[in-house]
């Protein structure tokens, strides 16, 4: 995969999936800006580590689900990059682990805001400054094909969302710019570190035909080739990357 001049946004880009994506993509040859909200630790060493590469990369703190910081990201990345080829992003979260009975509509807000709206919020952004030949993606979830864990409904129907976005937007934005998501099942991230209990990610991994959790770089090489001209003729699509644990 060449992405050799190109410039990438990843947003989420401070840990994990994000990170990782971060780094393919620089591995791949294009310029880098990193997002990130809370994780400067983990998007600073990502661009260190492009750097001693020889890539060029840039970290920028921002809230995703706030559109002046959201604005400001993209501004910086035209700034210095001068254009943006590829999105990725990465941006969202459970926040907490909600039983219908506990489900708040300020939750719900809370959680929508943060995986749907936010993507709304870049795409919107980011827009003006790509061409043709452009990629985003975004990263959905299993949850969003079925309903998600115990105490996931809001988290679920706010990648569901996604999911549907993805396909709305790949309708409004070709021929010039493709759209796509990945899925992601069970990857061992923070997210799973913080939210799921070690005896069901044991079961789940047993319960894929590959007999493990995946990795944020499993979904990072995915990510990578959608936002490639190798994925060209790929748009609309929200692809699993589970082990086989669900086929949709």
């Amino acid at each position: 995969m060449n992405l050799k001049g190109k410039t990438a946004i990843v947003t989420g880009g401070g840990r994990d999936i994000g990170r990782a994506t971060a780094i393919r993509l620089a591995h791949a040859g294009a310029n880098v800006v990193i997002n990130y909200h809370s994780s400067s630790d983990g998007a600073t060493s990502a661009v260190a580590e492009i750097e001693a590469q020889g890539g060029a990369a840039l970290a920028l703190q921002g809230d995703m689900t706030k559109e002046a910081e959201v604005a400001a990201l993209v501004a910086a990345t035209v700034e210095k990059f001068g254009r943006v080829d590829v999105l990725a992003h990465v941006t969202g979260g459970l926040v907490a682990r909600k039983p219908l009975p506990e489900l708040t509509v300020e939750h719900w807000q809370t959680v929508m805001d943060l995986n749907a709206t936010s993507f709304l919020h870049i795409v919107r952004a980011a827009l003006p400054h790509m061409s043709e030949g452009g990629s985003i993606v975004v990263t959905a979830s299993q949850a969003g094909r079925d309903g998600g864990g115990p105490g996931a409904i809001a988290y679920a129907a706010s990648k569901g969302a996604v999911v549907t976005m993805v396909r709305g937007m790949a309708k409004e934005l070709g021929p010039d710019i493709r759209v796509n998501s990945v899925c992601p099942g069970m990857i061992d991230t923070d997210f799973h570190n913080t939210f799921t209990k070690p005896e069901v990610r044991t079961n789940v991994a047993n319960a894929t035909p590959l007999k493990r959790e995946g990795t944020p770089e499993d979904v990072a090489n995915l990510i990578s080739y959608l936002a490639s001209d190798e994925a060209a003729f790929v748009t609309g699509t929200n692809v699993d990357i589970n082990g086989g644990l669900l086929f949709s």
